[in-house]
C-alpha cells in the first residue's frame, strides 16, 4: 500500500521554536510533533498534515559536555567496514548544534516515505 502525500497546500502556518536555553530532547520532540502534524485537527498518520517548522537560536542550546560525550551518531557507507561512529561533541565541533537538533528530530520521526517530506520542511538557524 502506498503512502498518501497530500498535494494540496493546506498546511498550517510556519511554526517558530526558540531553542535558546532549552535542552536538546525537548526541542527535538516539540519539533517532531509539529512536523508530524499532531497539532492539526486534520491529523492523519498516512498523509503529511504538518507544516513548516523553523528552529531559531540553535547555538544557545543548553547541553552539557558530559551529555555530548554520551551521545553517538552512526553513518554507514554501504561497504564492509564502512560504519562510522561519531560522538556528539565531534558532530557539534564540525557541523554545529544545528546538526545535533536535526539528527535528534529525524530520529523521532517515523521511518517511512513521509519522513523525507517532513525533514524538507525543517529549517534550523543559529
Amino acid at each position: 500500500m502506498k503512502a498518501k502525500i497530500n498535494t494540496k497546500k493546506e498546511y498550517s502556518k510556519e511554526v517558530t521554536i526558540d531553542a535558546g536555553g532549552r535542552t536538546l530532547g525537548r526541542v527535538a520532540s516539540e519539533t517532531a510533533g509539529y512536523l508530524l502534524g499532531k497539532n492539526s485537527p486534520k491529523f492523519e498518520r498516512n498523509i503529511y498534515s504538518g507544516g513548516p517548522v523553523k528552529v531559531i537560536n540553535a547555538s544557545k542550546l543548553k547541553i552539557t559536555t558530559k551529555k555530548l560525550e554520551e551521545i553517538f551518531h552512526t553513518r554507514y557507507s554501504g561497504y564492509p567496514g564502512g560504519l562510522r561512529v561519531m560522538k556528539a561533541s565531534e558532530t557539534a565541533e564540525k557541523k554545529g548544534y544545528k546538526e545535533l537538533i536535526r539528527l535528534a528530530t529525524v530520529q523521532m520521526l517515523p521511518d517511512n516515505k513521509l519522513r523525507r517530506k517532513m525533514v524538507a520542511n525543517l529549517t534550523i538557524t543559529d
